[in-house]
């Protein structure tokens, strides 16, 4: 069949709906469950429909729903191909994702090509910059575009694979009459973001092919490649920035000019109070938070601030200790990432808990709240790689783990690691 063609919808018993995770259903109910997508694109999203849906969308998942609501608003489910640019040259050769793309080339084309698949890579934007795959496709997908060039974010092409994933950032399958576009009936996608080491999106990774060859397993594909391209993003990641860094989680150290400061865990620990207090502290605040009811003199936490002070060249004021210098920290930039709802970023700081042997009344106080911050963070997020990333940072919790089983797809390979954490946090 033409898979850039919109055909009608086939006859046959209406599936139920898919799994909200997994996409469609077994390949031996494909036909009935996009015949049953076809009659509520039709009745829902069709070019003469209005551009509210109602709340019942029947077999149409809730997050294709939401997309379709999005989308009409700018894409015209009869459009027959999507909009892009002539050259592409300058975006690859500039994009982070050309190296590992061009290193792991050969792999995506076998799979592609043995699987009849194309494969499709994207940067944020949604333009896609790297095509490979099995001939045919390739002729079909230029004829709509979905080529180098070709821009298929939410408000130029709708939903699908490509702009859900960009748009959710997570890994998602769009099925045939999913597509808010009628052009892309014939089409199953398979997405999934990719994040640089900063853990930002720096694109999207698609295996897409004819609808009747979707299998939950071409998901586990997707998933294994995003891993290789975003384990090679960080062996590549940019040498440290000139300045001073201060890393208190999981561990602590001082860096300047990426080089490590040699300093006494005390002093540690007070830099990182004044780097999380930017208004700082009183003479009387700081030793209450250093030693607590302790018997300890303020003359011995002014020799900690002043050899603190030589080891940051002066950075710390003299009548009210705060940092008057550009000290960056890995806790004030999670810290950062919590209050700001960018749980991704968050994830990649978290290394563990703020400076683990600290006793420091201030520095636990500290450590409570950014660990409580993350941890609800994770249990209110409905992805599963977030609950996967904190759960290997604390392997003894139940809770978190219980929560990634039950967002993890049933086909999922992570699954088994998962697993095994909660049977082992269950036995300690």
């Amino acid at each position: 069949m033409n898979v850039g063609a919109h055909d009608g919808p086939r006859t046959g018993r209406a599936a139920g709906p898919a799994d909200p995770i997994a996409g469609p259903p077994r390949p031996d109910r494909l036909a009935d469950y996009r015949g049953a997508l076809e009659k509520q694109w039709n009745r829902l999203a069709a070019p003469s429909r209005p551009m509210r849906l109602p709340r019942d969308t029947g077999p149409v998942r809730t997050e294709v729903a939401k997309s379709w609501q999005r989308s009409l608003h700018t894409v015209d489910p009869a459009q027959s191909v999507a909009p892009g640019h002539d050259d592409i040259s300058d975006r690859w050769s500039e994009s982070p994702l050309r190296r590992p793309v061009t290193e792991l080339a050969g792999q995506l084309r076998g799979i592609a090509e043995d699987s009849g698949y194309l494969a499709v890579v994207s940067d944020e934007s949604g333009t896609i910059l790297w095509t490979a795959g099995d001939r045919a496709l390739r002729r079909q997908g230029e004829q709509v575009n979905f080529a180098p060039g070709g821009v298929w974010d939410e408000s130029h092409m709708g939903t699908n694979g490509l702009s859900l994933a960009l748009h959710d950032d997570k890994a998602c399958t769009v099925f045939s009459a999913e597509h808010l576009v009628a052009a892309l009936h014939g089409w199953v996608c398979y997405s999934a973001p990719i994040h640089g080491p900063d853990g930002r999106q720096v694109g999207v990774l698609d295996l897409s092919s004819s609808w009747e060859r979707s299998h939950p397993m071409v998901m586990t594909s997707v998933r294994a490649l995003v891993t290789a391209v975003e384990t090679m993003l960080r062996a590549e990641a940019p040498t440290p920035v000139p300045g001073v860094r201060l890393e208190c989680l999981g561990a602590a150290r001082l860096l300047r000019d990426g080089r490590p400061v040699p300093l006494p865990p005390r002093q540690l620990e007070i830099l990182a109070l004044l780097a999380l207090e930017p208004e700082g502290y009183t003479p009387e605040q700081l030793h209450a938070a250093v030693y607590g009811d302790r018997g300890v003199s303020l003359n011995t936490l002014k020799a900690d601030v002043s050899h603190l002070r030589r080891a940051t060249r002066g950075e710390i004021a003299n009548r009210r200790y705060m940092l008057t210098g550009p000290v960056s920290c890995d806790a004030v930039d999670l810290l950062a990432a919590i209050e700001g709802g960018d749980l991704t970023s968050a994830l990649w700081l978290y290394r563990g808990p703020l400076l683990p042997g600290s006793v420091l009344p201030g520095v636990e106080q500290w450590r409570d709240h950014l660990d409580v911050g993350i941890r609800n963070a994770v249990l209110a997020s409905d992805r599963a790689e977030h609950a996967v990333a904190f759960g290997q940072r604390c392997p003894t919790d139940i809770a978190v783990h219980e929560h990634a089983l039950r967002l993890l797809p049933r086909d999922d390979v992570r699954r088994a690691v998962v697993t095994a954490r909660l049977y082992t946090a269950r036995q300690s």
